[in-house]
């Protein structure tokens, strides 16, 4: 196992803030991680090139600090779903050049952290699922439930399709993105026992808190953070 693939609910859900926050609780155990955002859309043009906010975050976020194009290889102008925005912007993805900027990463870290985009059945292209990334990359996955009403049947929903795409679960986050959410505690606790997978950490809903700081609130498996450990198959 050499990294791992974080999903979400849905989007706008904190599936950044969690990425970063792992690549931080990585780092904490003396590891070398990095992010990567394989397509990101919604980005801005600079004296660089385009750059996205995501993408930026993660690269922020990764030690070493590697270079742009090989985090993010697919930088798209459109703030549209990935298929759409490629598409708008002529452009084809190649599931090879993916390919290759994941082992130039990898090759450079002990772990990549791989933020997809939107919910687990976005799609990356007409032919190309995120779970076709995970699986091809060997890479387990992370869960980021945003906390908010409906969050439960999203949840289990999103962790049945994992289950289903053949992919392992390592466990979940929980993201308050709703600071007024009704029955906050309640909902967590039928979460953690509908859930199966261990819950890895709770990020509270404070927007000014460092990456570092979240981190420090995640609780990996001792397997995972060992390099070459094999990734537990655990049932939705």
């Amino acid at each position: 196992m050499s990294g791992l693939y974080v999903t979400g609910t849905d989007t706008g859900i904190g599936k950044t803030v969690a990425s970063a926050a792992l690549l931080h609780a990585l780092r904490m155990r003396s590891l070398r991680a990095v992010g990567m955002k394989p397509l990101a859309s919604g980005c801005e043009a600079g004296e660089q090139g385009w750059r996205n906010e995501d993408a930026l975050a993660l690269l922020a976020a990764s030690d070493p600090r590697p270079a742009y194009d090989d985090l993010n290889p697919y930088a798209l102008p459109a703030p549209l779903a990935p298929e759409i925005a490629a598409r708008e912007a002529g452009v084809a993805i190649d599931p090879a050049r993916l390919d290759a900027a994941f082992a130039r990463l990898r090759a450079q870290a002990d772990h990549v952290v791989v933020e997809g985009v939107g919910g687990w059945a976005a799609p990356l292209s007409a032919t190309l699922d995120q779970a076709d990334l995970a699986r091809r990359w060997e890479l387990p996955v992370v869960l980021v439930v945003g906390l908010r009403l409906g969050c439960i049947n999203h949840a289990r929903l999103t962790a049945r399709a994992i289950a289903a795409d053949g992919l392992p679960l390592l466990g979940w986050i929980a993201n308050e993105v709703d600071p007024a959410m009704a029955r906050l505690e309640e909902n967590l606790a039928l979460l953690q026992d509908r859930l199966h997978a261990p819950c890895l950490g709770r990020i509270p809903h404070r927007p000014q808190a460092e990456a570092a700081q979240r981190g420090a609130l995640l609780r990996l498996p001792a397997d995972f953070a060992r390099p070459g450990a094999p990734a537990p198959l655990l049932r939705a």
